[in-house]
């Protein structure tokens, strides 16, 4: 027995009856209704004869309809008329008459087509029957959508939709996992820090310390500053502002002042370091940094005050270099890095960018992340720095502790060297001995000038182009005191060249080891030394 059927079942004529879309691509059942229609003879189509097309289904009020677009189609009409106008005259012509039972319109020639009677052959415009391929819209009863689909097309789109949402979860579960297990080795690394004398805190603690972080004191490069009272105590606390930032700039400021103590240096009480939470605990230092000092039109210090933390800053840094039990270098020196007690004695502060070396080692390799104006010369070049580069910031700071003003005020073209870059200009008329031309205008002269002779002379040696030619910070600090004699120092050629234009040839030359004169019975001679 031999039998035969269409390639194309579509391609019967008038298989699926009225208003009953042909898929092309399914070879058994091909016919189906549009949502708000259904067969008309639904035994029949359970045996496969579609020719009875499809009706309406519910509501018979035609005056409730709309039309929804099925897309570019191939159909074959019994009745059309035509017309011209815009889609929405079209769309009303059709709906105004309840035999009109579709339409279509172009918008390029405004052709309005309304049909009536039966529309056979409905399918893909894939294939072509010779019959009619446009955008229909057909006519169904309001709140259904004209659109095919069928009880597969339903099941499919429930299946994608469920592996969709069970790929979600795994994802996000998974996610979660990850970062569970991320969070807990990092609390595990940051619980065990080589602090004993430091309290843990935890993030609600210092959240209600702070009174929800409501005042600030201050702003740096990695977080923010908040006042808060711990058992009645005022204390500082700093808040790392991003997520994830500064992380490094955190463990070094809780493995360096945590382990380590100084009446010059500011006294890390504890610190946070929950989830992604990360705070420090300071003492609280009520007149605030130095840098306030140094504003134009800012709040004035005497004499007494300015030598006092001079000298207790040099302390401070020399105690970081030469009595610990490893040498730190602390890599940031600046106005804004030394606070000021009750006393106004000086503590310095900030330690994320510190550096520890080993009492073997005299250099590390650091990637430059000082503050420009106060970073030393080898350190821009590129090489390994050593205690050295604290003393060039230092020195930097010192010339503006004795001026009462930063080293740069104002834009380049201000008239004169010394109002646009202070340090060259101070310099040279430190080193022809004219240091009251260089004193703070504010003082009114009251001030000893032996004192004042000293801290600018350390200032311009602090200062020198080639490290080997700066005292170490223990030597300063015996310049500062008196007890070694401090001599002229040449001025700085690189300050000198960055103001005049010239060229300079740069950092690493062979320099002069200079001397002092200890003031003593001994009277014997010292060396910088690296």
């Amino acid at each position: 027995m031999f039998w035969s059927q269409p390639e194309n079942p579509c391609r019967v004529y008038g298989l699926c009856g009225n208003l009953g879309f042909c898929n092309s691509k399914l070879m058994v059942n091909p016919c189906k209704c549009f949502d708000g229609f259904r067969p008309s003879d639904g035994a029949g189509w359970d045996a496969g004869d579609f020719s009875g097309g499809c009706v309406r289904d519910g509501d018979k009020n035609c005056r409730k309809d709309k039309f929804e677009g099925i897309g570019d189609v191939t159909f074959d009409e019994e009745q059309i008329e035509s017309s011209s106008g815009s889609r929405n005259d079209c769309e009303r012509r059709c709906l105004s008459n309840c035999s009109c039972i579709a339409f279509s319109h172009n918008q390029k020639t405004g052709s309005c087509k309304n049909y009536f009677g039966e529309i056979l052959n409905l399918g893909n415009s894939s294939f072509d029957l010779g019959l009619i391929q446009d955008s229909l819209n057909i006519r169904v009863p309001r709140g259904v959508s004209g659109k095919k689909i069928g009880w597969k097309t339903v099941i499919l789109i429930i299946i994608i939709c469920c592996v969709a949402a069970t790929s979600f979860a795994t994802i996000i579960i998974l996610i979660t996992i990850r970062k569970k297990k991320i969070t807990r080795k990092k609390l595990e690394e940051e619980s065990v820090f080589p602090v004993t004398n430091l309290k843990v805190f935890t993030y609600k603690e210092l959240h209600a310390a702070t009174n929800s972080f409501s005042e600030q004191l201050g702003h740096g490069g990695f977080g923010a500053v908040f006042s808060g009272t711990i058992d009645s105590t005022l204390v500082a606390v700093k808040r790392l502002e991003r997520p994830g930032g500064g992380e490094k700039e955190f463990r070094a400021e809780v493995c360096t002042i945590g382990n380590i103590q100084h009446v010059n240096l500011v006294r890390l009480r504890g610190f946070c370091s929950e989830e992604s939470h990360r705070l420090l605990v300071y003492d609280y230092m009520p007149n605030g940094p130095l840098s306030v000092f140094l504003k134009t039109g800012g709040p004035n210090l005497d004499w007494n005050a300015r030598f006092r933390i001079a000298v207790g800053t040099a302390r401070g840094i020399a105690y970081l270099h030469e009595e610990c039990r490893n040498c730190i270098i602390h890599c940031d020196i600046k106005p804004e890095n030394i606070l000021l007690d009750q006393d106004f004695s000086a503590k310095v502060s900030d330690f994320g960018l510190a550096k520890l070396i080993g009492r073997d080692f005299s250099r590390v390799l650091a990637t430059m992340r000082g503050t420009w104006g106060y970073v030393a010369p080898e350190w821009i070049s590129g090489v390994a720095i050593t205690t050295k580069a604290d003393v060039y910031s230092y020195g930097m700071t010192l010339l503006e502790l004795l001026g009462g003003r930063r080293n740069v005020e104002g834009p380049p073209d201000c008239g004169s060297n010394e109002k646009w870059f202070f340090p060259p200009w101070a310099a040279a008329r430190i080193t022809v001995g004219d240091v009251a031309a260089v004193v703070d205008e504010r003082l009114g002269g009251e001030y000893d000038m032996e004192q004042v002779v000293r801290v600018g002379l350390v200032a311009v040696w602090c200062i020198q182009d080639e490290e080997v030619a700066r005292p170490t910070m223990g030597m300063v600090v015996k310049m500062l005191e008196g007890v070694v004699a401090v001599e002229v120092p040449p001025p700085p050629k690189l300050l000198q060249a960055l103001v005049s234009g010239e060229s300079f040839g740069g950092v690493g030359g062979n320099s002069q080891i200079n001397t002092f004169t200890r003031v003593s019975s001994e009277s014997k001679d010292s060396q910088f030394g690296v």
